[in-house]
């Protein structure tokens, strides 16, 4: 139990998974399926909401305490390198990194349209380094906008520090 459930946690980590070959006798192709993806995602779950030992357990009620004594030494062994194994998937979503930035506020006092316009705009400037390169991103906001922005920002924030 203890191998499986290390060559699980390879394969969370982008090493080589379990094969099923060598667990054939013992599962159905069906059932090594499930059980893979179960045993997976109980470890990126865990370590992802950083999971206490008790609530690890809970979870694993069903299959019995010594299998729930061996995933949890497995957990406490590798978490770490589960751990860094999400940030690096995180981070592949995007190749894209934010390398410095600048803004400007202005007062847009009228328009071609209405003669007393008085509204704040924010121009957000992003130097953007994308695949090697670095690339100028440039956006014109209005207030509401630059709510929606920063509300976006902190909840990203949240889940940032959730990981950590």
């Amino acid at each position: 139990m203890p191998q499986l459930l290390h060559r699980v946690v390879d394969g969370v980590c982008g090493r080589e998974p379990p094969r099923f070959a060598d667990y054939s006798d013992t599962w159905s192709l069906v059932e090594w399926m499930e059980l893979l993806d179960s045993i997976s995602s109980l470890f990126r779950v865990a370590v992802g909401k950083n999971m206490p030992d008790k609530e690890v357990l809970a979870v694993l009620a069903d299959v019995g305490s010594g299998c729930g004594e061996t995933v949890l030494t497995v957990l406490r062994a590798r978490r770490e390198e589960i751990r860094q194994a999400l940030v690096e998937r995180t981070n592949n979503v995007s190749s894209s990194t934010l390398q410095d930035f600048d803004w400007q506020i202005k007062l847009a006092l009228s328009s071609d349209k209405i003669s007393c316009l008085q509204t704040p705009l924010i121009n957000l400037s992003l130097d953007v380094k994308e695949n090697g390169a670095l690339k100028a991103v440039s956006f014109e906001m209005n207030r509401e906008e630059l709510q929606t922005l920063i509300s976006s920002l902190e909840a990203a924030n949240k889940v940032v520090l959730q990981l950590k």
